[in-house]
């Protein structure tokens, strides 16, 4: 029987050696916290500030200073008034409810003012109080005491120390007191105690030689005396003293130490904070050991990175603020934290894991669109969901905006879960590009945000229509010059693309142009009237007269009058040759050729079969085509004449 209470004395033991390096809420005596020792001059004043629990009672409750003795604790001055004789006029106390302390102060000190006193709520010797060692000294230096600082469970606390423009270059350092010495917690070059990874942040304050540590989710163990320094310690630099106290406050709610997530799915944090200045900006950020990357804020601050990733949801009612992060990666697990601008609001961290599953809600992830199309985002969800609220919303940097969407789930007697169509869907029967975006399928519970789901929709631009007109073709290179005051120039090609045209308006204000079947109607009718007319053309100068032309030696059947037709259409590489134009024939011999009938040599009737006819006249016209699609003379705006 001795032997097992031995071994489980031996057992005990490492429990007893972690606790006294971090001592459990039973070694705080007491939820009244002031500093254990304070120190004044000869003839001089001190003033100790404790601190008690901001609860109803204890704003209202008597306050009180005591000096303790063999027999008790002596009453010195209460807030209810009383002051003890000897002290009348030298001692004093002021509460200060909102501050959540009170001041006790004391002048002209001697030497038996030295002792052991406490500062108490109530009754004098219940247990809500806090024992203070009181020293005097001649001088001239009093030593400094230490910070005190006095905060909630789970709360989040900051330090600052400030050492001068001497140290901007060493080590800066945050370590607690322990039996063994000075545990290091958090340091300048990345050092960091693994109880609290995740919870501590260092950065350099903007004064020189200052830096500030903030610690989140403070438990009962981080209560105790901490040293903030430059240097090293017990070797180089200087240090500072830091009293904290942590205290419990009834009915604050708080949230999970640990989340897990799914790959590709979705996590809901859940942020609490005070009712002190709720309207001061409360952010979210990633923490890391240099520094907490702020991922959203409640002013509408999103980080580029998680652009469609992160939403926020302020719920000034119960004090409470949701974010809900999805398309989950490796890369996301780390520690979270919830803050706000103003440090006396409750501030936490949250550490995220990332673990292999399927996710509950499943659908396409990118969906692409032409604009004016109808489109379905669809979301799948489980039976486990099967209950739970579904939407759909549109998210942007400042909300997830709601949006009408259809459940697909079958209402009736016989219809299981298993069998129903378990889809919610959200339908656009027009998409504009402005509906170009994240969407969000979510589910909720009980007014509480569980998993998303998040879709992209891209929305191009689809074939547009009236840039061209399709399907119109006249005879290749033909160029129509419309007899209206629009003078619009229609270049028609024999392929398959859209006419183009030039507008040459008198008038910026006028219309495009003609509609398709004008333009083609008005292209078949110039064809038409051009053959007609050069055929008439021809048969009325067959019939006045053929002369032969005598070109050198060479003698021809063909009659002055094609040489005029030819002409007169502009039939040649240059439309705009004059009346009388030299033609180089060969060698250094030249003709000169002109447009009356004077200057032929002979005149003759010239007889000519219907093919010779059919064939003049199909020259003609090709000629007469080549010269108009060339455009006219350079000058002319007008179309070439037509002989009658």
């Amino acid at each position: 029987m001795t032997l097992l209470a031995f071994i489980f004395l031996l057992a005990l033991l490492p429990a007893e050696s972690a606790s006294s390096r971090y001592p459990p809420k039973a070694a705080i005596s007491s939820p009244v916290f002031g500093p254990q020792q304070v120190y004044g001059l000869l003839n001089g004043s001190v003033t100790v500030k404790c601190f008690y629990p901001p609860t109803r009672v204890n704003r209202h409750d008597r306050k009180y200073w005591c000096r303790q003795s063999a027999t008790g604790c002596m009453t010195i001055v209460s807030s209810s008034g009383y002051t003890a004789p000897g002290y009348q006029g030298r001692a004093s106390i002021i509460d200060y409810p909102q501050a959540e302390n009170f001041q006790i102060s004391m002048s002209e000190l001697t030497m038996a003012d030295a002792g052991t006193y406490q500062c108490g709520i109530g009754v004098n010797g219940r247990g809500l109080s806090h024992k203070v060692s009181l020293e005097v000294s001649e001088g001239p230096h009093v030593p400094e005491g230490a910070e005190l600082f006095y905060v909630k469970l789970h709360s989040t606390l900051t330090m600052t120390c400030s050492f001068g423009e001497a140290y901007v270059s060493k080590r800066k350092f945050l370590c607690k007191m322990v039996k063994s010495g000075c545990h290091n917690i958090i340091d300048s070059y990345g050092n960091i105690d693994k109880y609290y990874t995740g919870r501590a942040l260092l950065s350099n304050e903007e004064t020189p030689g200052s830096f500030s540590v903030m610690i989140t989710q403070m438990d009962w163990e981080d209560s105790g005396l901490y040293l903030c320094g430059a240097g090293v310690y017990g070797e180089s630099g200087e240090t500072k003293e830091l009293d904290v106290h942590v205290y419990e406050e009834a009915n604050v709610p708080q949230g999970k130490p640990t989340i897990f997530g799914v790959k590709g799915s979705s996590v809901t944090f859940e942020c609490h904070y005070g009712a002190r200045k709720t309207s001061s900006v409360k952010y979210w950020c990633k923490w890391r050991q240099q520094g907490c990357a702020r991922i959203i804020d409640s002013s509408g601050y999103v980080s580029n990175l998680y652009e469609g990733r992160v939403a926020m949801y302020d719920n000034p009612d119960n004090k409470t603020i949701t974010i809900i992060l999805n398309q989950l990666k490796d890369s996301d697990k780390g520690y979270y934290w919830c803050m706000a601008e103003d440090k006396k609001e409750q501030q936490s961290s949250t550490e995220l894991k990332i673990i292999d599953g399927e996710p509950g809600l499943k659908g396409k992830k990118e969906v692409e669109v032409q604009v004016g199309s109808q489109v379905d985002l669809t979301c799948s969800y489980p039976c486990k969901y099967y209950s739970y609220q579904k939407y759909w919303c549109k998210w942007s940097s400042t909300s997830c905006t709601p949006m009408p969407a259809s459940d697909q789930k079958q209402p009736g007697p016989d219809v299981t879960c298993d069998t129903d169509n378990k889809t919610v869907i959200l339908s656009f029967d027009s998409v504009a590009k402005t509906d170009q975006g994240w969407y969000w399928c979510g589910v909720k519970h009980n007014g509480i945000f569980k998993e998303t789901m998040a879709v992209y929709l891209w929305v191009t631009e689809g074939e547009l229509q009236g840039k061209g007109r399709q399907g119109l073709s006249c005879s290749s290179g033909l160029g129509i010059m419309l007899p209206s005051a629009e003078r619009k120039v229609l270049s028609i090609s024999t392929s398959d693309t859209a006419v183009q045209s030039a507008a040459n308006s008198e008038s910026s204000g006028q219309s495009h142009g003609p509609n398709t079947l004008v333009l083609s109607l008005s292209c078949v009718g110039a064809v038409l009237l051009i053959l007609v007319t050069a055929f008439a053309v021809f048969k009325y100068r067959q019939l006045k007269r053929s002369d032969l032309v005598s070109v050198g030696s060479y003698r021809t059947n063909i009659s002055m009058s094609d040489f005029e037709n030819v002409k007169e259409y502009s039939a040649s590489n240059n439309a705009c040759m004059k009346e009388s134009q030299e033609t180089q024939i060969g060698g250094d011999e030249f003709v000169t050729t002109t447009a009356t009938p004077e200057s032929a040599a002979e005149t003759k009737k010239a007889k000519r079969s219907s093919k010779e006819d059919a064939d003049l006249a199909y020259s003609a016209f090709l000629l007469t085509s080549s010269s108009i699609a060339q455009g006219g003379c350079s000058g002319d705006d007008t179309a070439p004449a037509v002989s009658p």
